[in-house]
């Protein structure tokens, strides 16, 4: 009986573990699709008409500050302070920013999401099938060779934590909490990147007269909504591996999924929008005061 005891217990054992890993790899294939349905929202005819409309207004101001920057260049040439090679890098710098904004941000948001999908995949074994599990039965049952192994085996689920109904609450709670937070930040990411593309654009007015910090934090935000959404959905299916064999390390794991936006932010890899737009707004505004400084200061003249 010990011995057949035995057996079954792996057979049962594998056979949950391929289960839930199953289930696991579900959920991280489903935010891949999540992932991916953010990257089709560029593919949807309204969006690229407003992706359109804000590339024309960046190739408007981009003109614009060309002009800028030449009457600029004359006014520091006419001093002696003039450099006409670090003119012409800003308007390469310029021209290059106007013409990959629109681009570059959706194609790296597309390798995340892409990454994130692989990654899930060889973290669960998501779609292995059920012959795998039997030759991994096989295996553990051939690696047995006296009863003295048979007693050393620990199988089942790494769960001797959960001594009460309510800690097992307690932990499911965490869990649906994790999931239900990682859930929502990957809705909303394809609309957030659509609205870091529309505020990218007042920013090609700065870039050509050599004023890019405001520029280089969008490049910030950008690549820190492309790492967040790597990372969150990989880091909260690896917690969600590690949860049946140590409950409360993979609880750890998950929640701290939660907390990858903050931590990039701390870095400078700030996710948000609110501050991308202020300084846009103002970079705008600049813009604005600046062409009506120039237009008054030629009118006289003519």
């Amino acid at each position: 009986m010990f011995i057949w005891d035995f057996v079954a217990s792996t057979v049962m054992d594998n056979l949950i573990d391929w289960f839930y890993s199953q289930v696991v790899g579900f959920l991280g294939n489903f935010f891949a699709e999540m992932g991916n349905m953010g990257v089709e929202l560029f593919d949807l005819e309204w969006v690229q008409a407003i992706i359109l409309f804000f590339s024309q207004l960046a190739w408007a101001l981009f003109a614009v500050s060309l002009v800028v920057s030449a009457f600029e260049f004359g006014i520091e040439y006419s001093s002696g302070r003039g450099n006409l090679q670090q003119t012409a890098i800003n308007a390469l710098k310029g021209f290059m920013a106007a013409g990959l904004f629109t681009t570059v941000p959706v194609r790296l948001y597309a390798l995340s999401v892409s990454l994130q999908g692989t990654f899930a995949t060889g973290l669960t074994g998501y779609g292995n099938s059920i012959g795998t599990v039997g030759e991994a039965i096989i295996a553990d049952l051939q690696g047995v060779d006296s009863l003295a192994d048979m007693a050393s085996q620990s199988l089942g689920f790494g769960l001797s934590v959960l001594t009460s109904p309510f800690m097992l609450l307690f932990c499911i709670i965490l869990m649906a909490y994790a999931v239900i937070k990682v859930f929502f930040s990957n809705l909303k990411r394809g609309g957030i990147l659509l609205i870091q593309i529309a505020v990218g654009s007042l920013y090609m007015f700065s870039v050509p007269r050599g004023y890019i910090d405001g520029f280089v934090q969008w490049i910030k935000q950008v690549v820190g909504l492309c790492l967040t959404a790597f990372l969150q959905s990989t880091i909260l299916v690896a917690g969600l591996m590690v949860f049946k064999d140590h409950a409360l390390l993979g609880l750890g794991l998950m929640l701290s999924a939660g907390e990858v936006p903050r931590i990039a932010g701390t870095f400078g890899l700030d996710t948000t929008t609110h501050t991308n737009i202020m300084s846009a707004v103002y970079t705008a505004q600049t813009a604005i005061n600046t062409t009506r400084s120039i237009a008054h200061a030629v009118t006289p003249n003519s």
